[in-house]
């Protein structure tokens, strides 16, 4: 389970996998400009402590880091240098940082940062093959201590196989998009990348169909509370082989 750190809020529609975003879907919900960035309340939970002197986040905790926004987006280039040492302070917890933005990565990136911090995991989504083929170079070539890739929502089949290699890359998440507006996902798609997965040995996970899944030429409407668990029981996951 992971606790959720949004340190800012607001973000820019930057490609295809953008244009029905659950943070602007559901901002708009409730009267708010998703396209506004600001820092929020939360700007500093990982180090705020309780009465008592007790970090609110206890040790051990995975930290969802920024998922109604971009952690690289343009806006929080001022804030982010702070926010790096929020997770320096807190190496007893583990961030997860998913960007499409891996070609800002280097800015306010800490001094110390080296290799890559070993509490993060940074995530590099990619929709489609030309956002693969753009970001996953750059992904691989930045010094990350633990990368996963991303491939949600997946608008077409994709081939990951120059990006796949083990020792870098720890997983593969791949899933349709929610939504009244998704797009289709089909399963030749999600099946093709898995057997990439396999013959790289890297961990695949079918994060979710999607509300609208194609198999065998036939679309079937998912409600959104059934789209992940239809996903774990078709048995496409996988681990890495020992």
């Amino acid at each position: 389970m992971f606790t959720t750190w949004n340190p800012w809020h607001g973000c820019h529609m930057l490609s295809p996998g953008c244009q029905n975003c659950y943070v602007y879907r559901r901002d708009r919900s409730v009267g708010r400009d998703a396209g506004r960035v600001a820092k929020t309340a939360d700007f500093d939970l990982p180090v705020r402590r309780a009465r008592g002197g007790a970090y609110k986040l206890p040790p051990g905790a995975s930290v969802f880091s920024c998922g109604t926004s971009d952690f690289f987006l343009e806006e929080a280039d001022p804030w982010r240098a702070q926010a790096w040492s929020f997770i320096a302070a807190r190496p007893d917890l583990r961030f997860l940082i998913i960007t499409k933005r891996i070609d800002r990565f280097y800015i306010a990136l800490p001094e110390d940062w080296g290799a890559g911090y070993a509490n993060v995991t940074i995530g590099c989504t990619c929709e489609n093959q030309d956002r693969a083929d753009y970001r996953l170079p750059l992904f691989l070539s930045a010094p990350i201590a633990h990368r996963v890739i991303i491939a949600e929502p997946l608008l077409e089949g994709i081939d990951f196989t120059p990006y796949l290699d083990a020792r870098r890359v720890e997983e593969l998440a791949a899933g349709g998009e929610s939504g009244d507006a998704a797009r289709v996902c089909r399963y030749e798609w999600i099946a093709s990348i898995r057997r990439q997965c396999l013959a790289a040995n890297i961990p695949f996970h079918f994060r979710q169909t999607g509300a609208r899944f194609e198999k065998d030429g036939k679309v079937y409407s998912i409600a959104r509370q059934l789209q992940m668990s239809q996903a774990l029981a078709s048995g496409l996951s996988t681990k890495r082989r020992t």
